[in-house]
């Protein structure tokens, strides 16, 4: 298995590994990243903002934007990233879906398009409850590339928190698809608490399985798993 599994139960320990995973990258000269949103990746982005890391010779790709809300919004993710990463530490160009286009389907090709000319050397990716990656819930095809979603209602119950009601949470998102994560030289998972043993338990079991989108990383050859689970019983 091309998984290589990091237990960092002391949870500040473990996003400090993450920091010097992408140190390390940029040392060895990777231009790219794929980013997450969501609030797993918050502490991350504590770390990159007090970190000495620069990314302003860097380009950036999101995996994913919610459909219907304005860029602006405090809780769209350009809003997010603006706040969280990009303004205390700026990249030379970045990449977001734009969820207010007149034509969703369409960007959502056109930002397809934009991936397949670039090589992403390091995707950063979180796990959901429900074992999505990016946006792609359980039973997207492995082969999907970017595309619109109807977010499934255990991903809009998750993500509630971050808005004054379950009814202001975006029903729809433009995501990156599964093969569009996969062609990323590395993966770095991040899966912390019980909430994400189901999925991360289905990924270190060696089940592949459309119903469990992020087992679709068993296909991956370079994957590196951090979290603070005990999983000894694998």
């Amino acid at each position: 298995m091309a998984i290589k599994l990091e237990i960092i139960q002391n949870q500040e320990e473990l996003y400090n590994r993450a920091v010097d995973i992408i140190f390390n990258f940029l040392k060895n000269g990777a231009t790219t990243y794929g980013l997450a949103t969501g609030g797993t990746m918050l502490p991350l982005y504590e770390c990159l903002r007090n970190s000495k890391l620069d990314f302003s010779h860097c380009r950036s790709v999101n995996l994913d934007e919610y459909v219907g809300i304005p860029k602006g919004h405090p809780e769209s993710y350009h809003s997010y990233m603006k706040r969280q990463l990009f303004d205390a530490k700026p990249f030379k160009v970045t990449f977001i879906p734009n969820g207010e286009a007149q034509d969703i389907r369409k960007e959502a090709n056109d930002y397809e398009e934009l991936l397949k000319s670039l090589t992403v050397n390091l995707q950063i990716v979180g796990v959901g409850e429900n074992g999505h990656i990016g946006f792609n819930e359980p039973g997207t095809s492995f082969d999907s590339e970017s595309h619109v979603v109807e977010l499934a209602a255990s991903t809009r119950e998750a993500n509630a928190r971050f808005f004054d009601s379950i009814e202001e949470v975006p029903k729809m998102a433009i995501t990156m698809g599964i093969s569009t994560i996969l062609r990323a030289e590395c993966i770095l998972l991040i899966a912390i608490g019980e909430k994400k043993r189901f999925a991360l338990e289905a990924l270190l079991k060696g089940v592949i399985t459309e119903d469990i989108p992020v087992t679709s990383l068993l296909q991956h050859p370079n994957v590196i798993v951090l979290t603070d689970l005990n999983m000894d019983d694998i």
